[in-house]
């Protein structure tokens, strides 16, 4: 593929899964990359929310698809045993060879791990059971019979029939520097930078490099990506007015500097926006667009921005 990678969220929180697969045909008819659900047991940020099961749906997309990748952002530790998730991927692997991408993180949804019963440690434990989490993974993936023992998750003789045709790529998403970059840079295919943390891309990236210096990995064998609000109207005016209502709407999480920082305007400055974006180094952007019926600014964004890339 030449050009940046553009991936687009799915209806999720709120939303049915007719408008689901819908949305996952169009997209892929626009020719949009791969599409993406976050991995979560509540709706965010109000538990209230009514939302669909990640890897359950990206199931069903993997059928009614050909193309596209199918990813998390991003799958924590607790929720399901690392082995079974491998397991899991593996058999969205066969339906959709090539094409499942295993997104990591550690969590962040407190209420939700306690409201369903699984462990949620402090930060440094959770990062520990990430770690875990990887080495179980690629191990089963990589051998007949995996035996692992760590402190929060064990194997024993495990084997994963049958494996992927393809081994799965591995998305590690996140900011934190000390430990969750050195994670990344030791394991991740894809290191996404979140939302939150898109006005210290530069920074972090610079951190990543470091770190895979550190631990002896080629720096360019990891792909820089973005997880980025995108508004793309007619005029700023109107892309100001969106942005302010995306802010409301998202507030900290996806709305953090999204003026000076975020991917918004006339197609001409969206252009410009993802531009700047990759003379940092970010090739790989997961898109969340804004409005009740998404495939709309996705059909702008595929007529009038993708054309520049390709």
């Amino acid at each position: 593929m030449s050009g940046p990678h553009f991936g687009v969220t799915l209806p999720q929180i709120k939303r049915s899964w007719e408008e689901a697969s819908e949305a996952a045909i169009q997209f892929e008819k626009l020719g949009f990359n791969s599409v993406w659900v976050c991995d979560h047991l509540f709706g965010v940020p109000n538990p209230s929310l009514p939302i669909m099961e990640a890897w359950t749906e990206l199931a069903a997309v993997a059928a009614i698809t050909k193309t596209v990748e199918l990813g998390t952002l991003v799958t924590p530790p607790f929720f399901r045993h690392p082995a079974v998730l491998a397991k899991q991927v593996s058999t969205i692997e066969q339906i959709a060879p090539g094409r499942p991408v295993i997104g990591l993180g550690a969590g962040w949804f407190e209420a939700e791990f306690e409201g369903y019963g699984v462990p949620f440690p402090s930060l440094p434990h959770r990062l520990l059971a990430l770690q875990e989490s990887l080495e179980i993974i690629k191990g089963l993936y990589r051998e007949k019979a995996f035996s692992f023992e760590g402190k929060y998750f064990s194997t024993r003789e495990a084997i994963l029939e049958p494996k992927p045709k393809q081994t799965p790529k591995i998305l590690i998403g996140g900011g934190g520097e000390k430990i969750l970059l050195n994670i990344a840079a030791r394991h991740a295919d894809i290191w996404n930078n979140l939302a939150v943390f898109q006005k210290d891309l530069e920074w972090k990236t610079t951190i990543l490099k470091k770190h895979c210096e550190t631990v002896g990995r080629d720096f360019s064998e990891i792909t820089v990506s973005q997880q980025c609000m995108v508004v793309v109207s007619e005029s700023e005016k109107d892309a100001m007015d969106a942005l302010n209502k995306a802010k409301k709407i998202y507030g900290e999480h996806m709305g953090r500097g999204l003026e000076e920082h975020g991917i918004w305007g006339p197609p001409n400055r969206v252009i410009d926006c993802i531009e700047a974006h990759r003379k940092i180094g970010c090739e790989h952007f997961i898109i969340e667009f804004f409005g009740r019926d998404t495939r709309i600014p996705a059909m702008h964004f595929a007529e009038t921005v993708i054309p520049a890339f390709r």
